[in-house]
């Protein structure tokens, strides 16, 4: 079974979106794991759908990423997924 390393220096290429209100722009992370929460739990969806990181000339495209971030194997405690924010959104908006 292939075994990711989650340690190895990462690139982070977001996709490009004129919909998206947030502008984000390449960004190196010290490891693979830390690119891989940013760009769950922080770039806009519209972005990372087309959103690349790079590891060691190998680049993972979002449905990587996601795989990789749903893995039994990611070391990094997981924050608030962006569905749970949505519905929390939704939610609080609908009870207004």
């Amino acid at each position: 079974m292939y075994r990711f390393d989650y340690n190895a220096p990462a690139e982070l290429y977001p996709g490009r979106n004129r919909k998206s209100a947030k502008k984000v722009s390449y960004r190196r992370f010290e490891t693979a794991a830390d690119a891989i929460r940013f760009a769950i739990e922080e770039l806009p969806e519209l972005l990372l759908i087309g959103a690349c990181i790079e590891i060691n000339d190998q680049r993972l495209n979002y449905k990587d990423i996601q795989a990789l971030y749903a893995s039994e194997q990611y070391p990094l405690k997981k924050g608030v997924s962006r569905e749970y924010k949505e519905t929390s959104s939704s939610h609080e908006r609908a009870n207004s």
